[in-house]
């Protein structure tokens, strides 16, 4: 056999193997939209979704040990989203809740959480009712909000707002359905403190936000960049510098390489604004959560 047709049928083989594993074992990111659909047998899915009604009271007591870190003692958002809204752009019943707390959201900050299955029902009873309360307040004027992240915070020459701006921070045109307000004040006035915290490896099954990390290395020649990581395996390491260039370097072409683990290019602006302005920038980062 030809070395071409012999590849050809190697191909054709591994593609009939990955066809025939579930995309619960491949890694791949899987819809909430049902027990089938996101890799649960029959028998996880009874257990997970029984007909057994949830305590609601016990929902909440575990949310509190579980979820409140992230999302906020009363799902009002922090690190994690805002949960206390009527309609979750991720979830639309009790059901999708509990599939994405037993098997979190792959390339976001969400994890699985290892618990009872009836815990977990309990839990997505809990986050369903936080729809039913009053949405969270946010202070603040969003349209002076506006002036300020365009002109004196010059914001958009690092981030993206609705495709205009920068690349070097996150994307902010769904910040408010990703990050609740205190999250936003702290990362205004204290950059560093909400950094990621990512001591693994580069995880390409991750959003770049999870796998953001400030960079510093000098090559051989003695040439020094200074950017932010956007992409690393063994023997490669890919960077976004200041002026939006990109650069790759083998990392056996280098001489130095320090990752600034927690650290943050952006700057305080404590002292820029004043505190009623801080309000009306969070107010205005509050109100983007990606739609139109």
């Amino acid at each position: 056999m030809s070395r071409p047709a012999f590849l050809c049928r190697a191909l054709a083989v591994l593609a009939l193997i990955g066809a025939a594993v579930p995309a619960r074992l491949r890694g791949e990111a899987s819809p909430a939209g049902g027990a089938h659909e996101a890799g649960l047998d029959p028998a996880q899915a009874q257990a997970l979704l029984g007909s057994v009604p949830p305590d609601r009271e016990a929902g909440r007591r575990a949310f509190q040990a579980n979820c409140s870190g992230c999302h906020g003692p009363n799902g009002e958002g922090g690190r994690g989203p805002t949960l206390a809204l009527p309609h979750l752009p991720r979830a639309t019943s009790e059901r999708a809740i509990a599939l994405i707390i037993a098997q979190g959201i792959r390339g976001t900050d969400m994890p699985p959480f290892i618990l009872q299955a009836a815990d977990v029902r309990n839990v997505a009873a809990w986050v369903w009712h936080l729809g039913q309360l009053p949405p969270e307040i946010v202070p603040g004027d969003p349209r002076h909000g506006e002036k300020l992240y365009r002109d004196r915070g010059n914001c958009a020459a690092c981030h993206s707002l609705a495709g205009y701006g920068g690349a070097i921070g996150p994307d902010l045109t769904d910040i408010g359905s990703r990050r609740g307000a205190a999250y936003l004040r702290r990362a205004l006035v204290d950059p560093g403190a909400e950094v990621p915290q990512n001591f693994s490896v580069f995880r390409p099954e991750a959003n770049i936000t999870a796998n953001f990390l400030l960079v510093s290395l000098v090559t051989r020649d003695g040439t020094a960049w200074t950017g932010v990581r956007i992409n690393e395996d063994t023997f490669s390491i890919q960077i976004r510098d200041f002026a939006n260039g990109f650069h790759s370097f083998l990392k056996s072409e280098l001489a130095e390489l320090h990752k600034q683990w927690g650290q943050s290019p952006m700057p305080s602006y404590a002292a820029t604004f004043t505190p009623a302005e801080l309000a009306d920038l969070v107010a205005f980062l509050a109100a983007h959560k990606g739609q139109p």
